[in-house]
């Protein structure tokens, strides 16, 4: 099977890994740091919001099973994109709304989703479309942390419909 990668920030990354596991054709996620000036950052340094880095979900999916086009679709319907730096009640630039491309393709779907998802709400998405830096995997504890605990999942729950 060929697999494909999308690397999203969206808020606290509990969630957001328990959002795209429940997507039809994601086959692995991982929660971690990216898009910072740190070498190998841990959970308290981001924290500190002295890292640069966003809390991120690097997601691994089968493009025959689900589009990258839908994961963005998911990705937006299950955040707010208009708050800058935050999300609900976790604030700083480790919680803002990213994504993170990794060739010329994502990229532009990136933006034709942004764009289409703009036209359809109120507010200004303050989304990022940045390209993909490395991805440092989160400490063990926070991997599945909302399917171990039953906690953390404070965004909109998955609809297979958008």
């Amino acid at each position: 099977m060929k697999t494909t990668r999308a690397l999203f920030a969206a808020g606290c990354f509990w969630g957001v890994q328990f959002y795209f596991d429940e997507v039809p054709g994601v086959i692995k996620t991982t929660v971690g740091y990216t898009g910072g000036h740190t070498k190998n950052p841990t959970y308290e340094e981001v924290c500190t919001h002295t890292t640069g880095h966003a809390e991120a979900v690097l997601i691994e999916f089968d493009p025959e099973k689900v589009t990258y086009e839908t994961l963005l679709k998911q990705f937006f319907r299950m955040h707010d994109p208009t708050q800058l730096n935050r999300q609900g009640p976790d604030i700083g630039d480790s919680y803002r709304t990213a994504i993170f491309y990794f060739d010329d393709g994502q990229k532009a779907v990136a933006q034709k989703i942004l764009d289409e998802t703009q036209a359809r709400i109120k507010g200004k998405i303050v989304t990022e479309i940045v390209p993909a830096t490395e991805f440092y995997e989160a400490e063990a504890y926070h991997q599945k942390f909302s399917q171990r605990t039953g906690i953390g999942m404070c965004h909109i729950p998955y609809e297979p419909t958008a």
